[in-house]
């Protein structure tokens, strides 16, 4: 079975800069991942003054829809998902999941590591054709401290809730821009990101690291600022799946879209 998932922080549906809204583009860019599942971060629920501005229809157009930003972009093709993590006085938002397959369970585990910062982990499982998959939508926070608790919230919650090596998908930001939580996941978990087996490598620098005896470098791919990427905040990790493919999706449409590049992988399962 094959399954094609990406992952992409969605800034709330607005532009980085005066905060233009972006919704009805993000469901046409989201449908070209033609992704049977989407992992989704800074997902608005709920936004009155937003849809007070942009969805009034008397000005002759909509800019904002009337549903929920994740039943939205399902539209017919996809279920949906969504983990309340920030509330406000005017709305809330959070990680979501879109899903071809049914989703048969959903749990939203709050891992806010301070009052001033809410993050959480989306866990659902996908009733596909061969299986359950366990997928877990991730946000962590913007501290290393807290990211290495944060962490350890979410390998005791796959433990916990696939405990016997069941296919698993995680996926989000993780803000680890110094990618120090990676080694952790695959020693503790037994997954694999999916840029581990096919990141840019020569045969040359194979050829120097196998005398050298040194491993080859892993590295998750670049993502963040969509318009120039540098850091490598977003990751795909898998259990129980073969990685065929992925890329991050460059070019002006993302940079418009967000201040996140997209990733979109081919998974087949093992």
């Amino acid at each position: 079975m094959k399954i094609r998932v990406a992952t992409y922080n969605i800034h709330k549906g607005v532009s980085s800069i005066r905060s233009t809204p972006r919704v009805l583009a993000l469901k046409k860019a989201i449908a070209q991942f033609d992704a049977e599942v989407v992992f989704l971060q800074e997902v608005q629920g709920k936004h009155d003054r937003n849809s007070a501005k942009f969805g009034d229809e008397s000005r002759g157009h909509r800019h904002w829809p009337e549903r929920a930003q994740h039943e939205y972009f399902a539209g017919d093709s996809h279920h949906s998902a969504y983990g309340m993590n920030a509330v406000y006085d005017h709305g809330h938002h959070g990680n979501a999941l879109l899903s071809a397959y049914p989703i048969g369970g959903t749990h939203n585990h709050d891992v806010s590591d301070h009052a001033y910062e809410q993050r959480g982990i989306l866990h659902c499982i996908l009733d596909t054709p061969k299986c359950q998959v366990h997928c877990y939508v991730v946000h962590l926070g913007l501290f290393e401290s807290g990211r290495g608790r944060q962490t350890q919230a979410l390998i005791d919650c796959v433990k916990a809730s696939a405990p016997n090596g069941e296919p698993v998908i995680i996926a989000g930001d993780f803000n680890d821009w110094r990618n120090t939580l990676s080694d952790k996941l695959r020693n503790e978990l037994g997954v694999v990101e999916v840029f581990d087996e096919l990141g840019a490598r020569s045969r040359l620098g194979d050829l120097v690291r196998s005398f050298s005896g040194r491993e080859k470098a892993v590295t998750p791919a670049r993502t963040f600022p969509a318009a120039l990427p540098f850091f490598r905040l977003d990751r795909i990790y898998v259990r129980g799946f073969k990685v065929d493919a992925a890329e991050v999706l460059h070019g002006t449409l993302w940079a418009k879209l967000s201040d996140h590049a997209p990733i979109v992988a081919n998974l087949k399962l093992a």
